[in-house]
């Protein structure tokens, strides 16, 4: 069986993204376990190489089939649509400044990596870090990488999974204060997010094991006596979610569920709020918590860094996030091939 293709928008210019693209891409591991295309401008990719010393030689595909996966190639789906960058040339670029024109090729390599993935041509994307100011500047109708790939595919709400080490978080509500995600504690919202998340592990294969749902307050609540959220909400829908036929447990403290899941007693859990299971994951093993972006027509895994324009050009990146993106992207396509 062929080697699941990988498609690997270099992210924005002026980050890190593309020294973390081309160090993964001469990775031992990367290459026994997928076959990786980078999707960008050849200026930006060789400038990576030459900062980075890899020894890759870039090759321009004009069809992915001419691709030559020989170690010390790198594949490269040309997108030469820079503005500021072309039009002045390599002397217009800087590492690490926020700009119009790095958002704008950002946003360009992702919409084109998309594009192969929906076509069939490459069987996953594995993104590298953008940057929000630059796509803002750049005039880019979309504040980040899931919004992108949302608008993109026509996908109306997709789900954000972790995985680390083999825990995998799904998140209730993500980027909105405590006090409102206190809110979002909702049965119905519960219930059917639940539905939602399982079939996103359908997508990626995972087909036994349970789903612990976490507690929201100490001890979940210790049945109302410090919060009622548990009693009122969520071991309604927990009960909702088993009348149905849906291997869910809950409501389990939060200061144990992700030890529990680590173990593998479930697999995956329901964090109640961002912070909740970001900190479980990145505490656990902060370069190989991978992001994935489920229920959408094609598969999605990101490093979960930023750009980092404070460490860009200098050959400080460390690879291991990309990696591990990768790797996971490959893990999953087979099964995400199957179930679309």
């Amino acid at each position: 069986m062929d080697k699941p293709l990988i498609a690997v928008p270099a992210g924005d210019p002026a980050g890190i993204g593309p020294e973390i693209l081309v160090k993964a891409f001469a990775d031992g591991s990367v290459r026994r376990t997928a076959q990786c295309v980078a999707v960008g401008d050849r200026r930006i990719i060789e400038n990576a190489i030459a900062l980075t010393g890899v020894p890759l030689e870039v090759r321009p595909l004009g069809d992915i089939k001419d691709g030559d996966f020989s170690e010390g190639v790198l594949n490269l789906v040309p997108v030469k649509s820079i503005g500021g960058i072309e039009d002045g040339g390599m002397a217009a670029f800087r590492h690490g400044v926020v700009s119009a024109a790095c958002g704008k090729a950002a946003f360009r390599c992702i919409e084109k990596s998309i594009a192969l993935a929906l076509e069939k041509k490459v069987d996953a994307v594995a993104t590298t870090p953008i940057n929000k100011e630059s796509l803002q500047a750049g005039g880019v109708p979309y504040i980040g990488h899931t919004e992108i790939f949302a608008g993109l595919t026509g996908t109306k709400d997709p789900l954000t999974v972790f995985e680390a080490r083999g825990m995998r978080i799904f998140f209730l509500s993500r980027h909105v204060s405590l006090r409102k995600a206190c809110d979002l504690v909702q049965k119905d919202r519960i219930v059917d997010y639940v539905k939602r998340a399982f079939a996103v592990l359908r997508q990626f294969g995972v087909t036994e094991g349970s789903m612990a749902i976490a507690g929201l307050n100490p001890h979940s609540g210790e049945h109302g006596l410090f919060g009622d959220e548990e009693v009122n909400e969520v071991a309604p829908a927990v009960a909702a979610l088993k009348a149905q036929g849906y291997p869910v447990e809950g409501p389990i403290g939060a200061d144990s569920v992700f030890h529990l899941a680590l173990r593998g007693k479930f697999n995956s859990v329901l964090s109640l709020y961002h912070d909740q299971g970001h900190i479980a994951a990145k505490t656990l093993d902060f370069e190989k918590t991978i992001s994935i972006t489920g229920g959408m027509p094609i598969l999605r895994t990101s490093v979960d860094h930023g750009t980092a324009f404070d460490i860009a050009g200098k050959n400080l990146a460390s690879p291991v996030s990309m990696i591990e993106a990768i790797i996971l992207a490959a893990k999953y396509a087979p099964a995400f091939q199957g179930s679309t």
